[in-house]
């Protein structure tokens, strides 16, 4: 496996905002790879006994982002793994730095249309709890586009089937890590 021994002891790690698909595609990606995969909401949300909109509710957002640099910290220590991050995680620059110590960052990047599609399915979106959902998100693209940019990789999240963005993020790693080739993907 070319691209795990190119990967040494760093991490994989996803960012992009909420309802890129960095959870269901880090799970896939993990299993292609067969390394573990976290995601860091669940583990903060474990290690503070609460949910994260309960967090953000009786501690507040700051507070809230110190955690979850310690968490990504400590999983990042504990790699190599899959690590998909909360959307306001890579707006921190020192989470960022310990992203960029210990892991490749691959930005998935998905359209406001399809962002939208994807998270009206699910209400637990703190940031989205406002009267206009869809300016909300278009605030955070503005606002986070260009630091996502700063990610080593930027891989397109479609409405395509999860197994072809997998793929893509297979295929942009391995050009990242061992430079292109004429033979395609090396990373199974």
């Amino acid at each position: 496996m070319r691209l795990r021994r190119a990967l040494g002891p760093r991490s994989i790690v996803l960012v992009g905002l909420m309802g890129a698909g960095k959870s269901t595609v880090g799970r896939r990606l993990a299993g292609r790879l067969g390394m573990i995969f976290k995601d860091a909401d669940n583990e903060i949300e474990a290690a503070a006994g609460l949910s994260i909109p309960d967090i953000f509710a009786i501690y507040g957002e700051p507070s809230f982002r110190e955690g979850e640099e310690r968490v990504i910290s400590r999983l990042i220590r504990e790699g190599p793994m899959v690590l998909a991050t909360g959307g306001g995680a890579f707006m921190r620059d020192s989470t960022r730095a310990r992203i960029a110590e210990g892991g490749i960052s691959v930005w998935l990047k998905a359209d406001l249309d399809v962002l939208m599609r994807r998270v009206r399915k699910r209400g637990n979106r703190p940031l989205l709890q406002t009267e206009d959902p869809e300016e909300t998100m278009r605030r955070l693209m503005e606002a986070r586009h260009p630091v996502y940019g700063g990610a080593d990789v930027m891989v397109l999240s479609r409405d395509v089937s999860h197994d072809r963005v997998v793929q893509d993020v297979l295929e942009a790693l391995d050009a990242h890590l061992n430079g292109p080739t004429n033979q395609g993907v090396a990373a199974q």
